[in-house]
C-alpha cells in the first residue's frame, strides 16, 4: 500500500517537472535545470547525512572529482559524453572509497574534520595543478565537444531544452535509486546505524563495512552531479570544490528534510530563489552592500528551523503523513 503511494509521488513530481519545461520562461528553464543537478547532489549528501548519520564537510571533493573527471577527459582527451560521464562517477567513488577506509576509523566531529580536511587538500590540488585544471579561472568546454550522435539521433547538450531533459532523466533515475536503497534491507541497516551504532554492531552487522559502501554510493551519486553539470553547463573550475559546496547541500538536506526522498529538492529549489531573490531585490535597494541578502537568507533559516525543526517534508512526515519515504 505505502509503496504504491510513494511510487505514485515521485511519479507525479517527475510528470510535474517534466511539465515545467512547457510552462516556465527560458530564464527559469535553466534554473531548473540546474537545480535538479544540483538536487542530484543533495540526494548524494543526504545517504550518508540524512540515513547514515554521517556529517561530512568534504563532499564538494566528491562533486568535483565528477566534475573534473567528466570535463578535463573531454577537454583535454576528447573523450565522447558518456564515456566521460562514467568517468565521472568512477572517480568520485574511487576517491571516496580511499578516503572512507582512513577517516571512517574516526566518528562525529572527527569525522567532520578529517572530510573536510581532505577536501581542502583537493581544492589546493585543483589550484596547484593549475596547468590542466585552470583553477579559479576554471575550462569552459567547447560546444563542439558536447554532442552525442547515437544511430542517427543528435543531442546537443548546449541545447536549453535537451539540458533540461538530460538533467530530469538524471534527476529521475537517482530519485529511484534512492527510494530502492531506503527501502532495501540494506538501507534499513543504515537507519540502524543511525540510531544506534553499537547496537546495531552488536546484532551481528559489519557498521564498518556498511558505512564505506554508504560512502561510496553517496560519492558516487554526488560525482553523477558533479559530471552532469560540467558536461551540461560545460564549465569546471576550482570554486565547486571550496568549503562552500560542501556546505550548501547540508543546508538543501536541512530545510528540506533529511530521510527523506524528495527533501534534498524541495530543499535546493527553495534556497536557490531565496538566494537568487533577495540579492536581486536587495542589490536594488541595498547597492553598497554585496552581502545583505545573506541577513534574509539566514532569517529564513531560523524560521523554518523553528517551525519545521525536521525539515519542511520531514515535519510534514512526523506530523500529518507518515508513509512518506
Amino acid at each position: 500500500m505505502n509503496l504504491g503511494k510513494q511510487i505514485f509521488l515521485h511519479l507525479l513530481v517527475i510528470a510535474l517537472l517534466a511539465g515545467l519545461e512547457y510552462l516556465l520562461p527560458v530564464y527559469h528553464q535553466g534554473v531548473f535545470a540546474r537545480v535538479m543537478v544540483l538536487a542530484v547532489f543533495a540526494m548524494g549528501y543526504n545517504i550518508l547525512f540524512g540515513y547514515t548519520g554521517l556529517l561530512s564537510l568534504g563532499h564538494a571533493m566528491f562533486f568535483s572529482a565528477g566534475l573534473y573527471g567528466a570535463g578535463m577527459t573531454v577537454y583535454h582527451l576528447d573523450w565522447g559524453l558518456p564515456l566521460a560521464f562514467l568517468t565521472g562517477i568512477f572517480c568520485a567513488a574511487a576517491l571516496s572509497l580511499l578516503i572512507g577506509l582512513l577517516a571512517l576509523r574516526t566518528t562525529g566531529v572527527a569525522f567532520m574534520i578529517v572530510t573536510m580536511m581532505f577536501a581542502q587538500v583537493f581544492f589546493l590540488a585543483t589550484l596547484y595543478f593549475g596547468e590542466w585544471t585552470r583553477g579559479d579561472e576554471g575550462i569552459v568546454l567547447p560546444q563542439a565537444t558536447r554532442l552525442i550522435e547515437f544511430s542517427g539521433l543528435h543531442f546537443d547538450f548546449s541545447n536549453p531544452v535537451t539540458r533540461y531533459y538530460a538533467a530530469l532523466v538524471l534527476f529521475a533515475v537517482v530519485l529511484f535509486i534512492t527510494l530502492g536503497i531506503v527501502r532495501s534491507r540494506f538501507g534499513r541497516v543504515l537507519v540502524a546505524i543511525r540510531e544506534n551504532e553499537e547496537r546495531t554492531r552488536m546484532l551481528g552487522y559489519n557498521v564498518f563495512a556498511n558505512k564505506l559502501w554508504a560512502l561510496v554510493i553517496s560519492a558516487g551519486i554526488s560525482g553523477a552531479a558533479g559530471a552532469a553539470y560540467a558536461l551540461l553547463f560545460g564549465y569546471v573550475g576550482s570554486t565547486f570544490a571550496s568549503v562552500q559546496y560542501s556546505i550548501l547541500p547540508l543546508l538543501w538536506v536541512l530545510l528540506g528534510g533529511a530521510s527523506t526522498t524528495l527533501g534534498p529538492l524541495i530543499g535546493t529549489v527553495l534556497m536557490y530563489y531565496l538566494v537568487d531573490f533577495s540579492s536581486d531585490v536587495l542589490a536594488r535597494a541595498v547597492p553598497d552592500w554585496n552581502f545583505s541578502y545573506l541577513g534574509v537568507v539566514g532569517v529564513a533559516l531560523i524560521l523554518l528551523v523553528l517551525f519545521f525543526p525536521k525539515g519542511i517534508l520531514g515535519t510534514i512526515r512526523a506530523r500529518w503523513a507518515r508513509w512518506l519515504p
